[in-house]
């Protein structure tokens, strides 16, 4: 789920709020960067557990109108296609999916229902729905096809979503992206023969990319004062005000890369901090940044200091 990228923007939101020294005990730091990582599959659970939410409050609707005490023909045999929906069905009836939302504690839909039903009303207003109601038979295909549809059309864009979630927790609108796309690519690739822990993808690829966040930011850390060297050798001619904050991180973080991390190449390296510079820094911060690199990138290959391992990493 967690790509490399989002781990640099979780390293550098530490590093800018980071306020002591090189000396300075910062094992509160390290765990606060790896609590915000791992509270994105929080977010990742409470999404998917909205799915299970909306089928619910579909259902629930169904039952209110079938109860009513003048039900129309339709209220009494009502087309129940959404509520039986094969993909909905699926993530409800996953053993280890209901295990985690146990496991991390997720009831938000519980106390905030409203939520719940902003979604619910969304999805039957809609074309795709309307579409979709008009036979009561569908194969999984078809299921999932419009599941697909609702989730990138309807959910994920959804703005009193989204001004839940950034009440909720202010970091988690960096991990939305992500928690969406990943969401996204289960949609689209389950089968109606998915594996039990198909809904469950671990948060790090492997342990090294858990491993690289710390390395990074306590190599960045403990080597500060050198790297402020570095950067200062590089902007003699620049007002120290002048420089973005965050490019000040950013360029700490993209050398701390360069110097200690052999196995990453210098390309790769110098292309992830420009598209977070884009992203999170003013316009001028990624043309900025890439001089600076790209100066010190000759110098260290002039020097013979750049230590890159394997082929093609220059």
């Amino acid at each position: 789920m967690l790509n490399r990228r989002h781990i640099r923007v979780k390293v550098m939101q530490t590093m800018y709020a980071f306020k002591g020294g090189e000396s300075d005990d910062f094992s509160k730091d390290q765990k606060f960067l790896l609590f915000s990582i791992d509270n994105m599959y929080n977010l990742y659970l409470l999404i998917l557990s909205l799915l299970i939410e909306v089928q619910k409050r579909a259902e629930n609707d169904l039952q209110k109108k079938q109860n009513k005490h003048l039900a129309t023909k339709e209220d009494k045999d009502p087309n129940k296609k959404f509520v039986n929906n094969q993909l909905l069905a699926l993530i409800s009836d996953n053993f280890q999916l209901k295990n985690q939302l146990e496991v991390y504690n997720i009831s938000n839909w519980e106390l905030d229902s409203e939520y719940v039903d902003v979604i619910f009303k969304a999805i039957t207003s809609s074309d795709l729905y309307k579409e979709y109601m008009t036979t009561k038979v569908s194969d999984f295909k078809e299921d999932k096809d419009f599941i697909v549809d609702v989730f990138k059309d309807i959910i994920a864009p959804n703005e009193k979503l989204y001004d839940y979630l950034e009440d909720k927790n202010l970091t988690w609108l960096d991990d939305l992206p992500t928690v969406n796309t990943t969401i996204l690519k289960l949609l689209r690739k389950a089968k109606n023969t998915s594996a039990e822990g198909y809904f469950t993808p671990k948060l790090y690829k492997d342990a090294d990319d858990k491993q690289y966040a710390i390395d990074l930011f306590r190599k960045t850390l403990l080597n500060r004062s050198v790297l402020n060297a570095e950067i200062g050798k590089k902007t003699q001619n620049w007002d120290s005000d002048r420089i973005a904050s965050v490019d000040y991180v950013l360029l700490q973080l993209a050398i701390s890369e360069l110097k200690h991390f052999p196995s990453i190449p210098v390309k790769v390296t110098i292309n992830e901090y420009l598209e977070i510079a884009k992203e999170y820094s003013t316009p001028k911060s990624s043309v900025f940044i890439n001089g600076i690199l790209d100066k010190l990138v000759k110098e260290y290959e002039g020097e013979g200091t750049l230590k890159k391992v394997g082929r093609g990493l220059m």
